[in-house]
């Protein structure tokens, strides 16, 4: 017998599901976002944890497909108090268009606003920054991906971590040495094991036990330049990952690299950005058994200036379709686009060139999930809140100014939604069939 709040789950999914197939009005489709949010999202956001089954990320047995975005700075600013209503706008502007996932950092090594402040050391206040986000999170039904560091010395990253080793008297030659150096590895191990342990002041559970955090990052967009053949980060990450899971095996977790390919299959290759490298292997670091899913991001009007908006396009859509195709056939794991965003710093930008670029993405990941890949979702870079102009770079979206763009977020979010839950999604059929032949617990 059904529960009262899974019969207005299910009449509210077939009325947002109908709305939106049904090419209704945008305000229609935006209600129902709202409804859905309400009755699915907050009402039950954090009852269970995300997990990676068959390729596909499934949450209680059933398929988990998601519309997201970036918001990296939400620690940074939660850390003045009277900031914090900015992480809560942004939250609840998000939720309303249907957003469920956000990716932000969980670091800031040295420097000014810093979480460590120097190896093992760490501000209180700070700290209690993130326990604001991932409590606002769980207040408004959006998973948080949280990374662990950075690979550039924005917030700190490896340059930080290299720095404190060589101000200790290490024997270090470069950044590079991050991946390699013992001191320097230990000092980040420290550092993961203080997150996934930290006891939340707020909500009172630990990071490592709660269910709006769906998954952690090793590094954001690790890259090595003294080894483009990607052997190097694959040695990493794997002496990284499994001491991840050994403090937590629940919560799912990703590498966090952008996707560029390495040597492991040669012809794959011709899919990175004008054939260049940057040290990562998207098949080899991905294939490491303790790395959950993989992730790619796409700047097409960075990666490839100065050519056509035809030429950026066209190479998106390959990049799009060989990582879903190698995520589905050779990693069999799920594929999220983790990042992707359009500049306004181009020459050729103006709103409508934006949304007609996230239209564009949106169709490819909505149609790699339809079509029983393993594309889960996409996490558009960056929502801010009004009034964060020391931020922006040039990809903000504040969604109460940009209205044109939320509405092709919102449709996205619809459409997204709609697939979960349509009983026709080959993932739906995946999951049930594997999870009847399984004994229950």
């Amino acid at each position: 017998m059904k529960k009262p709040t899974q019969i207005m789950k299910k009449k509210h999914q077939n009325m947002y599901k109908m709305a939106c197939i049904n090419g209704k009005t945008k305000y229609i489709c935006g209600v129902l976002i709202i409804l859905l949010v309400a009755v699915v999202c907050v009402a039950g956001a954090a009852s269970g944890f995300i997990q990676a089954r068959d390729a596909h990320f499934a949450l209680n047995g059933s398929p988990f497909l998601f519309n997201g975005f970036n918001s990296y700075w939400m620690m940074a600013v939660a850390s003045e108090p009277s900031q914090r209503y900015k992480i809560s706008s942004v939250l609840r502007e998000a939720s309303a268009a249907g957003l469920t996932v956000c990716r932000t950092w969980a670091f800031s090594d040295g420097g000014y606003q810093a979480l460590q402040i120097s190896p093992g050391v760490y501000d209180e206040r700070v700290f209690q920054g993130l326990d604001f986000v991932i409590s606002e999170a769980r207040k408004y039904g959006v998973r948080l991906i949280l990374a662990l560091t950075n690979n550039y010395q924005d917030y700190g990253g490896r340059p930080q971590y290299v720095k404190w080793a060589r101000s200790a008297g290490v024997a270090v030659n470069g950044d590079d040495d991050f991946y390699t150096n013992a001191v320097v590895k230990g000092y980040y191990k420290n550092h993961v094991k203080k997150v996934l342990t930290r006891m939340n002041t707020i909500t009172g559970i630990a990071y490592k036990d709660d269910p709006i955090i769906m998954a952690w990052e090793l590094m954001n967009e690790p890259r090595c330049k003294v080894d483009l053949s990607g052997k190097t980060i694959n040695e990493w990450v794997q002496e990284m990952a499994p001491h991840v899971k050994s403090i937590d095996n629940i919560h799912l977790l990703g590498v966090g690299m952008e996707g560029f390919y390495g040597d492991s299959i040669q012809d794959r290759k011709q899919y990175n950005p004008q054939g260049f490298q940057v040290g990562t292997d998207f098949i080899t670091n991905h294939l490491i058994k303790e790395i959950d899913f993989a992730t790619i991001h796409a700047y097409p009007d960075v990666w490839l200036p100065g050519q056509s908006d035809y030429a950026q396009m066209t190479f998106l859509q390959r990049w799009v379709t060989s990582h879903w195709t190698d995520s589905r056939s050779i990693l069999k794991k799920p594929l999220i686009f983790a990042e992707f965003g359009k500049s306004k710093k181009d020459a050729s930008y103006n709103e409508s060139v934006r949304d007609s670029f996230f239209s564009t993405v949106y169709t490819s990941i909505y149609n790699s999930a339809r079509n029983g890949g393993t594309m889960a979702g996409g996490l558009v870079w960056q929502i801010m809140a009004e009034g964060m102009e020391s931020y922006f770079d040039g990809n903000e979206i504040v969604l109460s100014q940009n209205t044109s763009t939320r509405a092709v977020i919102a449709r996205q979010s619809c459409m997204m939604a709609a697939l979960q839950h349509s009983s026709n999604c080959s993932e739906c059929k995946i999951l049930r069939n594997n999870r009847n032949n399984q004994p229950h617990d």
